[in-house]
């Protein structure tokens, strides 16, 4: 097996092995082991850097459903290794981290379990070349997203977070899996890569952009997209080592890795460039402006990660520009947008990352995350303001930070978009600029606030539950690292873009990786220097004059939210099915039998009639004879007594006039086993029957309206009338050829003479032994209930 297969797998190995290690380790943190796992990982494929960034790929496959198309294949190539040390770096440094930030009265054997089950899933989905096998992992991150974000599951708000993001995000998947299934009815193949080399013949197939849309639904879901977005903040309710986990650098990227995979297979075309550009942009927006209005520092930076997130997606939407012109110098200079999503993507993981952990180390440390009751804990916290300071100076986009960088190249990108020849961008193009500059004030905004009212300003100690220190070291040195990260990358860039940036951007872009620009901090005075400039200068006037313009989110009425159009969608569904559901469950046997019938008949009858399936020939079958007629005719006035009868005994005789004219049939159609069985059956069955109605009270009859025992009188002969239309039909014809000739020949095949007992025994051997099973279990349960009611019970140890 592969060294990558297992990469996959591993997690899933550890997490399957954790609760066998907890019960060993006595009071030892689990973490301490589960570290070894992404440790290991991340280092195994760092390993892999200088052959990728040589321009190689690794590709593996392990069979699985060949004759589906379906097998275990991944594909290792920039792109993916980018999100695969992001993965196995960002779980390492979270898991030290979480060893400190837990609680002993946590069940840490369950969130490392949940942890690990969530890496491999992340895993499988970036390196998948399978396109079911990739939604196989995408389910499964948001299955154990859902566990990791329900953790504390005493809490409401955390069952009500969890339960939301599952909705949304599965519902994008289901939508994802549609869009999956076009491509391989267009292509006839799973594979991403064999998908990418052929495509350009499937442009014009009908099912092209609707296989585009719903693939983005599901980008869209996962990755938090507006209007999707709404699930993100509430699953801020899980533990901070799960948000800087999950909302920072892996499950949210899941959706934008998804569209820079499919770039190559969509991009080029208007509908995807402005589809990605403008919910990307919408969605920057938005977030930056509803996070300038929170007053929780986990909500705040929620908001800003939806922000973070729509950056880089229109980036990835203004850079597929790229694929129309090809791979020359416009090629080139739109692919730069391509290339600042990838370095904003690893910028963002670190400053987000490490905002995250402080946040958790504040609310850890001093008991709350409200804003309002914050201020002045740099004296308090000095090395944790350091941190905090530079993770959000680096989402402001301020220099001496990686993400001034990135924002830079991200101005760059929206200019030369706002001028692009193709795609009707002359008309609309200039709305790409404003929107990106408008955003970046907002976000200059939030980044001051963590800052500035969190850690300066005068000191608020009557207000906090606990008095403010700093955390153990272990707690301090994940941000750390991150810190270290955004400020080397700042000064050493192109040690990054050269060995994985460049490489990640042949795999979006395929052919243009030797285009990647060279990262240098300063350009000149050019259009971007001064857009920074004016975010800088806006956004502190916008900054210090907040108490006054921060009136403007009271205009915005509750009910105008997308959060209330959800729980009021929940609301209706829930109170339409309870309306529903009480309307046929009606605790009345007979409605039950009457909703069955009736579907039955509409359905099977309905399917008979309107696709010609009912056919009826008498013309092969044998004359039926008179005495066979009187004893069909004594079977039918039988069964239709038994609907009139007064009495329990004459009822139960009636039935058994209709079992022994069966057995009777038997008798004349040659089985004489199955008559010898039926006769046993029916005698045993009556004799019961007799037994137990002995003690029941008296039987009265239910007056029925007149209307309903017309309505059950058609239902009934609906009902059998279709039975008997489908087995003339059936009867009358036969498409294949009958197996009862092979079933003749029971002596040579299985040394018995008679053919039924043949059957039973040999042919049908393993349903037979199951069968008898079935009883075995029944007769242990009617024992166990006679010897319950007769008082004689076995009788409990008393020493236990």
């Amino acid at each position: 097996m592969h060294l990558l297969i297992l990469a996959i797998l591993i997690p899933f190995f550890a997490a399957a092995f954790i609760p066998f290690l907890y019960r060993r380790i006595g009071k030892l943190n689990i973490g301490w082991f589960v570290l070894i796992v992404p440790l290991a990982l991340f280092i195994i494929l760092a390993m892999r850097i200088p052959d990728i960034s040589a321009g190689d790929t690794i590709a593996a496959t392990l069979e699985w459903i060949p004759s589906l198309g379906i097998n275990f294949s991944i594909y290792l190539d920039g792109l993916s290794l980018i999100l695969a040390l992001l993965i196995t770096g960002m779980g390492s440094l979270v898991i030290l981290y979480s060893i400190y930030y837990l609680s002993p009265y946590d069940s840490l054997p369950h969130f490392y379990a949940y942890l690990l089950l969530f890496m491999g899933a992340m895993l499988g989905v970036v390196l998948s070349d399978n396109l079911l096998v990739l939604y196989v992992f995408w389910e499964l991150t948001s299955i154990s997203s859902f566990l990791l974000i329900a953790f504390w599951f005493h809490r409401k708000n955390s069952r009500y977070g969890a339960q939301k993001s599952l909705l949304i995000t599965v519902f994008g998947g289901f939508g994802m899996l549609a869009g999956f299934i076009m491509l391989h009815t267009m292509t006839d193949t799973f594979s991403v890569r064999e998908i990418a080399a052929s495509i350009g013949q499937y442009t014009d197939h009908a099912l092209f952009y609707p296989a585009m849309f719903l693939v983005l639904l599901g980008a869209f879901t996962k990755s938090a997209q507006f209007p999707f977005h709404i699930w993100l903040p509430d699953a801020m309710e899980a533990p901070t080592p799960v948000s800087a986990y999950l909302h920072s650098a892996t499950m949210v990227k899941a959706g934008i890795y998804l569209v820079a995979r499919f770039t190559p297979i969509f991009g080029g075309t208007s509908a995807w460039f402005w589809t990605v550009t403008l919910v990307g942009l919408v969605t920057l927006f938005w977030g930056s402006f509803c996070a300038v209005r929170q007053t929780d520092l986990k909500a705040l930076l929620a908001y800003s990660t939806i922000s973070q997130l729509g950056l880089i997606m229109s980036l990835f939407g203004m850079g597929s520009a790229a694929l129309y012109f090809g791979d020359g110098s416009n090629g080139a200079l739109y692919g730069l947008a391509t290339f600042a999503a990838l370095f904003h993507l690893v910028n963002h993981s670190t400053f987000k990352g490490a905002l995250f952990m402080v946040v958790g180390i504040v609310d850890h440390q001093v008991g709350t995350r409200d804003i309002r009751r914050l201020g002045g804990l740099i004296s308090f916290l000095p090395i944790t303001f350091t941190f905090a300071m530079i993770g959000s100076f680096s989402m402001a986009g301020l220099p001496f930070f990686n993400g001034f960088l990135s924002k830079e190249m991200f101005f760059t990108a929206s200019l030369n978009s706002a001028s692009l020849p193709i795609f009707s961008a002359g008309t609309w193009g200039w709305l790409i600029p404003v929107i990106a500059w408008t955003a970046s004030v907002l976000t200059f905004v939030y980044c001051m606030i963590i800052v500035f009212r969190t850690f300066l300003g005068q000191p608020q100690l009557k207000k906090l539950d606990k008095k403010p220190v700093e955390p153990p070291i272990g707690m301090l040195i994940s941000p750390a690292i991150l810190s270290l990260l955004i400020v080397g990358i700042f000064f050493a860039p192109n040690l990054l873009g050269d060995h994985l940036l460049r490489p990640a951007l042949g795999g979006v872009l395929p052919g243009m990786a030797e285009a990647a620009p060279h990262i240098t901090a300063w350009h000149g005075f050019q259009p971007e220097l001064w857009m920074t400039l004016g975010v800088i200068v806006i956004g502190g006037i916008l900054f210090a004059t907040l108490r006054y313009w921060k009136r403007v989110y009271s205009l915005i009425p509750d009910t105008w939210t997308f959060n209330n159009l959800y729980n009021r969608f929940l609301a209706g569904l829930e109170n339409n099915s309870n309306t529903l559901t009480s309307f046929y469950m009606t605790g009345y046997l007979p409605h039950y039998f009457a909703y069955i019938f009736t579907f039955f008949a509409l359905v099977a009858g309905g399917t008979l009639v309107f696709t010609g399936a009912l056919s009826i020939d008498f013309s092969n079958d044998a004359p039926v004879k008179l005495y066979e007629f009187l004893l069909v005719l004594v079977m039918m006035i039988a069964a239709v007594a038994i609907l009139f009868v007064r009495s329990r005994l004459t009822s139960i005789l009636l039935n058994g006039v209709l079992g022994f004219s069966i057995a009777i049939f038997f008798v004349l159609f040659r089985a004489p086993d199955l008559a010898l069985t039926q006769l046993v059956i029916e005698t045993v069955t009556t004799v019961l029957f007799l037994l137990c109605f002995y003690f029941l009270p008296e039987l009265k009859k239910d007056r029925i309206p007149r209307n309903a025992k017309i309505r059950n009188a058609a239902i009934a002969i609906a009902g059998g009338t279709t039975v008997v239309l489908i087995a003339l039909s059936v009867h009358s014809g036969k498409l294949f050829e009958s197996i009862s000739s092979y079933f003749e020949n029971s002596y040579e095949l299985a040394g018995g003479k008679n053919i039924v007992n043949a059957i039973l025994g040999d042919f049908r051997g393993f349903d037979t032994m199951l069968e008898s099973l079935v009883l075995f279990i029944a007769g242990i349960g009617v024992y166990t209930l006679i010897r319950i009611k007769s008082g004689k019970e076995p009788k409990k140890n008393e020493d236990k």
